[in-house]
């Protein structure tokens, strides 16, 4: 797991001024009609940090378990991350995704095979979670970046 926390840092070491270059007016824009603003896209990945590391750290609590859904539209909405200063936002993406990586390399190999289900979805081993968290990561920063 220590490399996959590794792989996570690099990532946000390597856009984190990329991130910080991008001006509050700009980061405000929706993409196209009825798509997120660069803020709601990072503010999901805050979320997204937030939801996981529980899901790290509970995971390794238990012999398996369930976790909710997470409705990405509502959480969005309700923190309002468009009306949030940008730099504001990447403050909190950063230093999250760095408790995140501190919690994920310390996931036992054995805690790694657990099975975890998320929602209606299939079980999955916390392992392929962590491993899907950065995939999931990357996705949505060339989103904001491209």
């Amino acid at each position: 797991m220590r490399a996959v926390a590794d792989d996570l840092r690099a990532v946000v070491a390597e856009v984190h001024p990329r991130l910080s270059a991008i001006t509050d007016a700009a980061a405000g824009v929706p993409r196209a009609a009825g798509k997120w603003s660069r803020k709601e896209i990072l503010g999901h990945l805050v979320d997204s940090a937030a939801n996981n590391h529980q899901r790290f750290v509970r995971a390794q609590l238990e012999s398996a378990l369930t976790f909710p859904s997470y409705e990405q539209e509502a959480w969005v909405a309700r923190q309002g991350y468009g009306e949030r200063p940008w730099s504001e936002i990447v403050t909190l993406w950063l230093h999250l995704n760095g408790h995140v990586a501190r919690a994920a390399e310390r996931i036992a190999t054995a805690d790694a095979a657990k099975l975890c289900r998320i929602g209606d979805h299939e079980p999955v081993t916390l392992e392929f979670i962590v491993q899907d968290y950065v995939r999931h990561l990357r996705h949505h920063l060339a989103q904001i970046l491209g």
